[in-house]
């Protein structure tokens, strides 16, 4: 009978066989859930080499000493020697939830955060800030983040939070996250939108100057502004940081209050005052009468203090140039808006309102560039354009004088030496129409050259409250000049002073308005 030697080596081949299946198995699942989940080991996840039940890290807060580990499942359960248990007990993280306890036992202290407050950390990293909040007490907190870190943190960004309407007591955004947002009035809305009634919501910035301070509060508008304090940051990348606690009203739901120009009837508005504080920087006004006006204005625009040289403009929610006479597009926004203009890497919305027919066909291969092929005025009506013609060119675009608006029934019979085309176009409310396009929150530039009619539309954008708007205004200013080609002569073109152009540039800087002269 011949011995069975295969057997045995066999069923050892299987069973080694078995069990690296099941090895291969466990260490798939451990990848998956570390790796490609983005979630901490918990219990029931395949873990194995977890720190000790009774591990602890004592943490030394503000002026007491804090437990930074016991009951924290997250944390104790992660496995020796992984990248996520090297986090947890790195100095780096200890020192952020040292900082991060501190900061909440004084908002405790101050009554606007409570050991019962429901609590939500915005896009919170890896978690420092929600740990902090629950080793000081406030067990019913949460973060989200793009990627979760389970059970602290779970997937979700600023912009759109995973969570119903008053829903938290207490909402917190560190790190300065909302000025980096590239979406920062939708990341502000659903702060509001989360926040209970008469919750507050603290928020880490790093605004420095008024007008950028301002700007962030408007994107806050269905709040008010509790506490405003400066406290030190985590690194060199923020040592200062800005602290604003903001209290959602009482009468407010899940959704946002809209903020538009003017107040509520339409009327007239005031220029905030720290509008008005620019004013004191900017450049003077040319206050002797140019003798060669088309020279010294040109040289002038090395002495502009535009505004985006003196703040931060990174709060506006959105950015918006208006050229009111545009003519072509190589005029002022290819020439100057486009290449000039100090825009902070913000990219702005163009409109060019030109009622001149000839320059409209250059428009429509011009994708960025929005088109209102009308005349800006004080009202809806019918207007008569005048166009002039420079001498000794032909009648293109290149030789197109600017031309002059009327009102139909007023230019009959008109005769001061006007020699070119008369049009019949249509004027519409400039005034009304920027109200219907921009809000307080956007960032609104302005260039104005509307051959005289300054003088009609600068009094009507006061009167509807329109002038609140912008935030800066490049105005040429139309008055009897001195021709060029006739020393001693002034031009019949216009008939106000440079005296009267002076008074409305200092009437705008005095309503706080910052405006520069322009050509």
């Amino acid at each position: 009978m011949e011995p069975l030697t295969g057997k045995p080596s066999f069923l050892r081949n299987i069973m080694v066989r078995v069990l690296l299946f099941g090895v291969l198995i466990i260490v798939v699942r451990f990848a998956y859930v570390v790796t490609i989940a983005g979630e901490s080991c918990n219990r029931g996840d395949f873990c194995f080499f977890s720190l000790p039940e009774n591990l602890n890290f004592v943490i030394a807060g503000a002026g007491a000493r804090v437990s930074a580990v016991v009951g924290n499942d997250d944390v104790r359960s992660t496995p020796v020697g992984s990248a996520r248990h090297e986090l947890y007990t790195s100095k780096d993280w200890i020192k952020a939830v040292q900082l991060y306890s501190s900061i909440f036992q004084d908002l405790i202290a101050d009554g606007y955060l409570s050991p019962d407050s429901k609590s939500l950390c915005v896009e919170t990293a890896i978690g420092q800030d929600v740990f902090a909040l629950r080793e000081i007490g406030v067990k019913d907190s949460i973060g989200i983040s793009k990627k979760a870190s389970r059970p602290m943190v779970i997937k979700g960004e600023g912009h759109a939070i995973p969570f119903e309407d008053n829903t938290f007591d207490f909402v917190f955004s560190g790190g300065g996250r909302l000025e980096k947002s590239l979406k920062q009035l939708a990341f502000a809305e659903e702060i509001v939108r989360t926040l209970k009634p008469e919750g507050f919501a603290v928020v880490h910035v790093g605004a420095t100057d008024t007008y950028s301070f301002n700007s962030f509060l408007d994107l806050f508008n269905s709040c008010k502004l509790v506490k405003v304090r400066d406290i030190d940051g985590f690194d060199s990348s923020m040592p200062l940081v800005r602290e604003i606690v903001i209290r959602k009203h009482a009468e407010m739901g899940g959704h946002r209050r809209e903020n538009s120009g003017g107040d509520s009837d339409g009327g007239n508005c005031s220029v905030a005052g720290y509008k008005k504080d620019l004013i004191r920087n900017a450049e003077p006004l040319i206050s002797e009468e140019p003798l060669k006006p088309w020279i010294t204005l040109k040289k002038n625009i090395k002495n502009i203090k535009y505004l985006t040289s003196m703040v931060d403009i990174s709060f506006k929610s959105r950015y918006v140039y208006v050229d009111v006479g545009a003519r072509s597009y190589g005029s002022s926004i290819g020439s100057w808006f486009r290449k000039e203009y100090p825009k902070q890497n913000k990219t702005f919305d163009v409109f060019a309102v030109e009622a001149d027919k000839t320059f409209h066909e250059e428009y429509k291969m011009k994708k960025k560039v929005k088109l209102i092929p009308y005349a800006a005025w004080v009202r809806n009506e019918t207007l008569t354009f005048e166009i002039n013609h420079d001498p000794g060119k032909e009648v293109k675009a290149r030789g197109r004088g600017m031309g002059r608006i009327q009102p139909v029934q007023s230019s009959s019979g008109s005769d001061d030496g006007f020699d070119g085309e008369v049009d019949l176009i249509k004027g519409f409310d400039f005034a009304e129409w920027l109200k219907n396009t921009v809000r307080e929150r956007d960032f609104v530039v302005m260039k104005m050259d509307v051959e005289g009619t300054e003088f009609e539309l600068i009094p009507r954008l006061f009167e509807t409250g329109a002038i609140c708007l912008i935030d800066e205004l490049f105005l040429e200013c139309h008055y009897n000049r001195w021709q060029r080609c006739c020393p001693g002569q002034r031009s019949s073109k216009y008939d106000k002073t440079y005296d009267q152009c002076l008074e409305l540039f200092a009437s705008l800087r005095q309503s706080g308005v910052l405006v520069h002269q322009w050509w």
